[in-house]
């Protein structure tokens, strides 16, 4: 997605949910990206739409898709851009109350469908049944860590993709979360992007794609690729 474009969907998408925020609970969807999404500071603002970019960059090269997973949706601030390079996307969170929030102002494709998945584990789905795996900025919240990882591998077709991005919670990480504002400031995550993607190492092809910044990196986004059967 070149710059103009990616601007154009963010300025739509920071607008939705800023009117949302505007009308919600306070911090009732913080865990979501909200006030990430929609700071005021334009550093952290870009920092946090950087990652997103860099991603659908990588995810476009090899679209069309036929099957999409988006892993922990939240807002949902992804499946306009992912509904444009798969025939089919499905959006898992246990939590689509920010989605459906956000549907108001910006609907679902036609070609995407939303599940609880408390109501809808992942471990219920067909396997081998998606050729990318969105999961941006979850990972680090799930609480069995090996056992998402293989459920989530098991739902790849053959050379299938699941793409990851996390934080790396290394002090400057925790320093950023305070001075950006109370919202941040919770110890919610349950470990960093480093941890996350040494588990995956076991299991899978893992190729880095980029690290917001050096000399100290605040995030890493990397793919991790099913191995075909028999391998």
């Amino acid at each position: 997605m070149n710059s103009s474009s990616f601007n154009a969907y963010k300025i739509r998408y920071r607008s939705a949910i800023r009117r949302v925020l505007a009308d919600s609970e306070k911090g009732r969807l913080d865990e979501a990206g909200f006030a990430a999404y929609s700071h005021r500071s334009p550093i952290i603002n870009w920092l946090f739409w950087r990652r997103l970019h860099i991603a659908m960059n990588y995810i476009e090269k090899s679209a069309p898709y036929e099957t999409i997973l988006d892993f922990g949706c939240g807002s949902g601030v992804m499946l306009p851009f992912l509904a444009e390079q798969s025939q089919r996307v499905a959006a898992f969170d246990v939590d689509l109350y920010p989605l459906e929030r956000v549907k108001q102002h910006i609907p679902l494709a036609a070609n995407v469908q939303a599940a609880d998945a408390n109501q809808t584990p992942i471990s219920s789905l067909p396997s081998r049944s998606f050729d990318l795996i969105n999961a941006l900025d979850v990972l680090e919240h799930v609480q069995d860590l090996p056992q998402t990882l293989s459920q989530l591998m098991n739902l790849l077709k053959p050379n299938g993709q699941l793409v990851v991005s996390g934080p790396t919670e290394n002090f400057l990480y925790k320093i950023g979360r305070k001075i950006a504002g109370p919202e941040y400031s919770g110890a919610y995550h349950e470990r960093g992007i480093a941890e996350i993607k040494n588990e995956l190492k076991r299991i899978a092809r893992v190729e880095h794609i980029a690290t917001l910044y050096q000399p100290v990196p605040l995030f890493e986004v990397f793919v991790a690729f099913n191995r075909p059967a028999g391998l």
